[in-house]
């Protein structure tokens, strides 16, 4: 029997039906990843099996430095093949990873191969794939047509001028892309300089100036109502922590004084302008029936050196590990008092802190949207079979799994799409397991619902993308 066989992760008749009559017959609906909207627009093709397998990808890179590969292996400017070669030889040390199954799974759905990837069948591979890379068929539309995916939710700067979904769109391919609002730019004051940059960049794509915090609100609310216009329905905030304290206007404008002045904030006024900031953007989330994303608890850039060598997002994140419940009660219950609580999806890079966000979301559930109030899918390092089996299990316990919106890639990778299939398999084994232990129903109405608002509906329906 093949490595991945068909009934992979399917321990029975029901998983197994599941997931092979209901979920694989589902569209992806994949509302946040990283992947460029220029490669989509652009239809883009591609080089070789290692630009697009292995750059970017950070997960890689982290297992390669683990299995003693040096840096020009890596990210370094070493021939392709021979990056490839080393990724071979780190493969097979990633047993029990969930590396392994993507690896395999990525080449058997893009490649039609079934051969496990070492230094022993890296040639035959490299081979393999680079010949069905070559044809021009291989490229970024038919990838997404591959494997159904409806939509594409995109990670975008509030400054961005968003050109690339407005070509995208305006085609007749079945894929659309969607812009996020990420507005961590404005919110984030540490290099002061920078921000002082970003502002400036505020200033001029709005042609307004900026010259008091009610300008800087002013201007973010106008991109705020551009990125709706071109389809956005949803924001993102990478923290490392809720932040809450209470800002006044005064408050805001001496915080937005100061920072001009390049003068750099204490630890309380950072607190407070990042609170301004958020609040604001909440509110208007709140109007526009917009869901809020707030992924939490990662700590970065940890190792100084390799951050001044290869910069951010290079595989130096770790989790956090402090509490992360009381801010956010703060913070959400001044939303709530006033009656201007969007949508909220709650993802933490730490399994430990799964259960204070379930719970916590259960006192904003307010019966005005079925799952207003979302604990987000395994996220980073959690989106393991593990991590994610230990979020369905929370949700399930504490909450509603009937109304979970589902997975998402999170990945600047176009090989990604597989991890859809990956959870569905696991989603089904675990409904399926506990179907034939007894505890839920064996009712196929039932069960065929759930699954597929899971995979697709629940999700099409709480982010309600124009058209989708």
């Amino acid at each position: 029997m093949n490595y991945l066989h068909e009934d992979f992760l399917l321990p029975n008749r029901t998983a197994q039906r599941l997931f092979h009559e209901v979920a694989a017959q589902q569209p992806i609906l994949d509302y946040h990843c990283h992947l460029p909207p220029e490669a989509i627009a652009r239809n883009d093709t591609f080089p070789n099996l290692a630009e697009i397998w292995l750059g970017g990808d950070h997960y890689k890179w982290r297992a390669m430095r683990a299995a003693g590969e040096p840096e020009t292996l890596i990210t370094g400017d070493a021939d392709p093949k021979d990056k490839f070669d080393a990724w071979a030889r780190t493969v097979p040390q990633t047993v029990r990873n969930p590396l392994h199954h993507w690896t395999h799974l990525e080449l058997k759905r893009y490649f039609d191969t079934d051969l496990v990837l070492s230094p022993k069948t890296a040639d035959a591979i490299w081979d393999i794939a680079n010949a069905r890379i070559a044809d021009a068929s291989f490229n970024v539309h038919t990838i997404c047509d591959k494997f159904n995916i409806r939509a594409i939710g995109t990670t975008d700067d509030p400054t961005d001028s968003l050109e690339h979904h407005q070509s995208h769109n305006s085609s007749s391919h079945g894929t659309k892309m969607f812009p996020t609002y990420r507005p961590d730019k404005a919110m984030f004051t540490t290099d002061v300089s920078a921000w002082n940059q970003w502002t400036d960049q505020l200033d001029a794509i709005t042609d307004q100036p900026v010259n008091g915090a009610s300008d800087f609100i002013k201007a973010l609310k106008l991109r705020h109502d551009y990125f709706h216009a071109q389809g956005c329905r949803l924001t993102d905030h990478g923290l490392e922590h809720c932040p809450y304290s209470a800002c006044s206007a005064t408050d805001a404008d001496a915080i937005f004084t100061k920072l001009r002045s390049e003068q750099a904030l204490n630890t309380d006024e950072t607190e407070k302008w990042m609170t301004y900031i958020l609040q604001h953007v909440a509110q208007w989330n709140a109007a526009k029936g917009w869901a809020t994303q707030f992924h939490i608890g990662a700590i970065r850039n940890n190792n100084t050196r390799m951050l001044n060598q290869l910069g951010p997002d290079t595989g130096y994140d770790a989790m956090l590990d402090e509490p992360a419940a009381r801010k956010f009660v703060a913070f959400l219950d001044s939303l709530s008092q006033s009656e201007e609580l969007p949508k909220c999806i709650f993802y933490h890079i730490s399994p430990n802190q799964l259960y204070p966000l379930a719970t916590l979301m259960g006192s904003f559930q307010d019966g005005s949207i079925p799952g207003k109030m979302q604990l987000g899918s395994g996220w980073w390092h959690v989106d393991t079979l593990d991590g994610m089996r230990t979020q369905l299990e929370v949700l399930s316990s504490v909450g509603l799994l009937s109304r979970f919106v589902g997975m998402l890639t999170d990945s600047r990778s176009f090989l990604s799409f597989p991890r859809h299939e990956y959870f569905r398999r696991l989603l089904c084994n675990i409904i399926g397991s506990d179907v034939e232990a007894g505890l839920i129903p064996n009712d196929s109405e039932l069960l065929e619902t759930l699954v597929t608002d899971i995979s697709f509906r629940n999700a099409q329906r709480y982010f309600n993308f124009p058209g989708i």
